[in-house]
């Protein structure tokens, strides 16, 4: 044990971790020339093309210093906000990590977040400055900053650059000699973290773990503990590049087990594996169930396809057990699914993943959050979607989640962020100056507010500088009404939104005119129309494609006209009675962007 050191690697998106990742692979020899690839961990195009990491991984690396060999295995973690509790079950699972920060941009916002999660564990940091090669770097001034944040002297900070390879030994030896090994009992019961779990098609779900106590050994009966599931150990062993076999797996290891399970629900991450006839006293601290937190329709283009969606999303979950989603139906597209997601990020990467690994083209609503409805009788309804919220006769108040926000930026933006935060009902709780030109702005806004389009105008609007993150920070009480869209006098339900009163009438506006853009002329008059319950709030018309029917009339009398107009009239009645409007499916994405 005293040679095994188990480290993850924090970072903001594209500060160079998957990079840095690969030059220890190659420095420890993990990874042979012909192997090597850009981005060796993050095996997913999506990955590539985008520079995050979705899906963490593990690799174990062998590291030789003075004499003796030492089992480095790394942990590496997704960067963005929406998976924030995979980050926080693989830090669990190391005793140290690798605070890496460009030099050229300097701290960012989920940097900290992500620290915060690793101090709260009591890790051992190691600051590293990437990028030093970059002309732009200025890495006194981000030494600086890092000195602020955890207080380490500049000794400490390793310069380095994934890109040359400049510092990895310097990264290597001080894994090595500042990280402390695992403790643990080797003979006590089996105590082990699950902290990521992946699909194999032949093998059913392999299950990612780190042994607090104790030992694990093939064949041997385990117990998944908060999901209260027995399963035998069929196949154990540690990560390499590809998974080897062994026969027991100890304390401070970190593995893999394969039992044979079909379903990614019954592996949670966070979860404890113990022994079945020796079990442990106490489940590892920690453990949650995933909460989606965004929620949005996803329907078929061709509602034929359902069936094939169905197929598609049930595959999906085998590899992302966070996604969540139930059958729903709206008169406006047909059968589709409600869907549960983490965040803003997880929705498009499932519905990129939807097109790309299942050629599926699906239309998604408008994003929405979960409420909490009130009753006058005392009883409490949580409403995904606006079209579930009960009869306004009988709410006596609606809850919405709220989150404090972190935004970091540069000091010229601070006027444009303010308002933008503001306008979506963000009340300022703190704003401090990280260094002279960099400050940390945190507000308590509603969720529902950032899921929509706040995290394009932010970028737009500080030029892509401002970094964001946020954690939830529970319910409270607000003024919201549920907004509908009528079209020709019927109401499209997978437009319906519930928003705050005071944002009612220009939202209403917007969509009315978003709308009048993007459907087509019809023979017959439409009108788009937008409703609080009975009351209309905005109108706007589409007005008829209309045929010259006097066109044959050469003079005479005007009664002949007025007769052809009027019947043309009557027509035009008969047919807006009976005519239904399609929406093309831009109208239903333009709602996300009415402000773009």
């Amino acid at each position: 044990m005293k040679q095994i050191r188990n480290f993850c690697i924090i970072a903001h998106i594209d500060h160079g971790k998957s990079t840095l990742a690969d030059r220890l692979l190659e420095f420890t020899g993990t990874i042979s020339k012909r192997e090597m690839q850009d981005q060796v961990l993050d095996d997913m195009d999506l990955e590539k093309e985008r520079g995050i990491t979705i899906k963490s991984h593990a690799i174990q690396m062998n590291y030789t210093h003075e004499g003796k060999t030492y089992v480095l295995n790394l942990i590496d973690t997704p960067g963005h906000v929406d998976f924030s509790y995979e980050v926080s079950r693989s830090i669990a699972a190391c005793e140290g990590a690798l605070l890496i920060v460009d030099a050229a941009q300097g701290i960012q916002a989920q940097t900290i977040s992500n620290l915060y999660l690793a101090l709260e564990q009591n890790l051992t940091i190691i600051p590293i400055l990437n990028k030093i090669d970059l002309p732009s770097a200025e890495p006194e001034l981000v030494k600086d900053q890092i000195i602020d944040l955890i207080g380490c002297t500049p000794e400490e900070i390793i310069p380095a650059s994934g890109k040359t390879g400049l510092g990895v030994n310097d990264i290597l030896k001080a894994i090595v000699s500042r990280i402390p090994a695992p403790q643990g009992n080797t003979d006590g019961p089996l105590q082990a973290l699950i902290f990521d779990s992946v699909f194999n098609s032949f093998r059913g779900i392999i299950a990612y773990y780190r042994i607090f106590n104790g030992s694990l050994k093939k064949g041997a009966k385990v117990k998944f503990v908060n999901t209260d599931t027995e399963y035998f150990a069929e196949e154990i062993g540690i990560l390499k590049l590809k998974p080897e076999a062994r026969n027991e797996v100890l304390t401070g290891d970190v593995g893999y087990i394969i039992s044979g399970i079909k379903e990614a629900r019954e592996v949670k991450v966070g979860d404890t594996i113990t022994n079945s006839e020796n079990p442990c006293q106490n489940a590892i601290k920690g453990f949650e169930d995933v909460k989606p937190m965004v929620f949005a329709g996803i329907y078929p283009v061709d509602t034929e396809d359902f069936e094939e969606l169905r197929y598609s999303m049930e595959k999906l979950r085998l590899n992302d057990a966070s996604l969540s989603w139930e059958p729903e139906s709206s008169a406006a597209l047909g059968f589709g699914f409600r869907c549960g997601f983490l965040g803003m990020l997880h929705m498009e990467i499932i519905q990129e993943r939807l097109e790309r690994e299942f050629n599926m083209t699906v239309i998604t609503t408008v994003p929405n959050v979960s409420y909490i409805a009130h009753l006058t009788d005392g009883k409490s309804v949580v409403v995904n979607n606006p079209t579930d919220l009960p009869d306004p006769g009988k709410l006596d108040n609606i809850e919405e989640p709220y989150i404090k926000a972190n935004i970091i930026t540069k000091a010229e933006y601070i006027g444009p962020i303010m308002t933008l935060c503001i306008e979506k009902r963000g009340e300022l709780k703190n704003q401090s100056y990280l260094t002279t030109d960099r400050v940390e702005l945190v507000f308590e806004m509603p969720l529902g507010e950032v899921v929509f389009d706040f995290f394009d105008r932010l970028k737009s609007i500080s030029k892509g500088y401002a970094s964001f993150d946020y954690h939830p920070t529970g319910m409270r009480s607000s003024d919201l009404v549920k907004l509908d869209i009528l079209l020709n006098s019927e109401q499209v339900d997978a437009l319906s939104a519930l928003i705050h009163r005071s944002n009612a009438y220009d939202f209403g506006k917007k969509i009315c005119e978003k709308l009048k853009e993007l459907i087509p002329r019809q023979q017959f008059e439409i009108p788009i129309q937008a409703a609080i319950g009975a009351k209309i709030i905005a109108r706007e018309t589409i007005r008829a494609l209309r045929k010259d029917v006097t066109a044959k009339c050469y003079g005479g009398d005007i009664s002949r006209k007025r007769k052809l107009l009027e019947k043309q009239k009557e027509g035009k009645k008969r047919m807006k009675q009976v005519g239904n409007v399609e929406i093309p499916q831009s109208a239903f994405m333009a709602v996300l962007k009415l402000n773009g």
